[in-house]
């Protein structure tokens, strides 16, 4: 698919001088996310692993949790008036037999790039039922040097944030800090969303000894995704929310927030930071 950029015309104001010329920008767009051809969700995303991102929001709903899960995915046609094929909606067909949670085919969703999922009614329907515990023995062990080498590499596979500045992104990484995986979107839970359904379709699940990194926030929706798909460490370079710690807390993830060069805060999970190498250059 090529739309995950677009090109429009910008007025330019550099030291006085007033200039026009066409910019790159990152494409933004709808995307319907039917199940079994029942309407679920629409998310505001980047085009492009559009089938990875829908199963990716299945495991984070708790529908999917292995590959032999999964029958196919489909893009809808005539999803116009005049019957074209927009290439904006997904049906995803689950294999015959599986039991859906109830929490999934109750509600129609409507996510945003910003936001994560919206109009859950309680904390409680939130805190989806994980298929996995998270379950690293022995468990990850990181030295706080390798964490803070982590942001760069993730910014250097940024392909499309260096044309456009305008991208979040998510990367997987193993325990000794080699980038596994990375996807970029307008929506950072998108972007999230398109690993671990990459991880589901390569029937790699769970991701029990890597490290998710996101490029912004790290919100009470990335750290239940991140349990989801039974990942022990999260690190974001920006705050996380109090929901989103108190979730690590009670769930046993490492999350870390405000990955910026040498300083990080680490919030849960702090078994899993090799304190005693920090302390001894402290």
């Amino acid at each position: 698919m090529g739309r995950v950029t677009e090109r429009r015309k910008v007025l330019r104001i550099r030291d006085g001088v007033v200039s026009t010329r066409p910019d790159t920008l990152v494409a933004e767009e709808p995307l319907e996310i039917r199940l079994n051809g029942k309407p679920l969700a629409i998310t505001m995303r980047t085009p492009g692993d559009d089938f990875a991102l829908a199963a990716g929001f299945l495991v984070s709903e708790g529908v999917l949790g292995r590959a032999d899960e999964l029958q196919n995915i489909v893009y809808c046609a005539g999803a116009t008036v005049d019957g074209s094929n927009t290439y904006n909606i997904v049906d995803v067909r689950t294999a015959p037999g599986l039991v859906m949670p109830d929490i999934t085919l109750e509600r129609n969703v409507y996510t945003t790039s910003s936001c994560g999922l919206c109009g859950k009614a309680s904390l409680d329907a939130v805190r989806t039922t994980a298929r996995w515990t998270i379950h690293d023995t022995p468990p990850v062990r990181l030295e706080p040097e390798l964490l803070a080498r982590l942001p760069d590499r993730l910014r250097a596979a940024q392909q499309v944030f260096d044309r456009t500045g305008g991208l979040h992104a998510a990367a997987l990484f193993t325990e000794e800090g080699e980038l596994v995986d990375v996807r970029e979107d307008v929506g950072r839970h998108n972007a999230v969303d398109k690993l671990v359904g990459r991880a589901l379709q390569n029937g790699t699940l769970p991701l029990s000894r890597t490290v998710l990194l996101v490029s912004g926030r790290a919100s009470f929706e990335l750290a239940q995704k991140a349990v989801m798909a039974g990942i022990p460490v999260l690190a974001a370079v920006s705050a996380p929310s109090s929901l989103a710690v108190d979730l690590a807390a009670e769930t046993g993830l490492t999350l870390v927030g405000f990955l910026r060069g040498a300083s990080m805060n680490v919030y849960a999970g702090e078994h899993r930071i090799a304190l005693q190498a920090a302390a001894a250059q402290g």
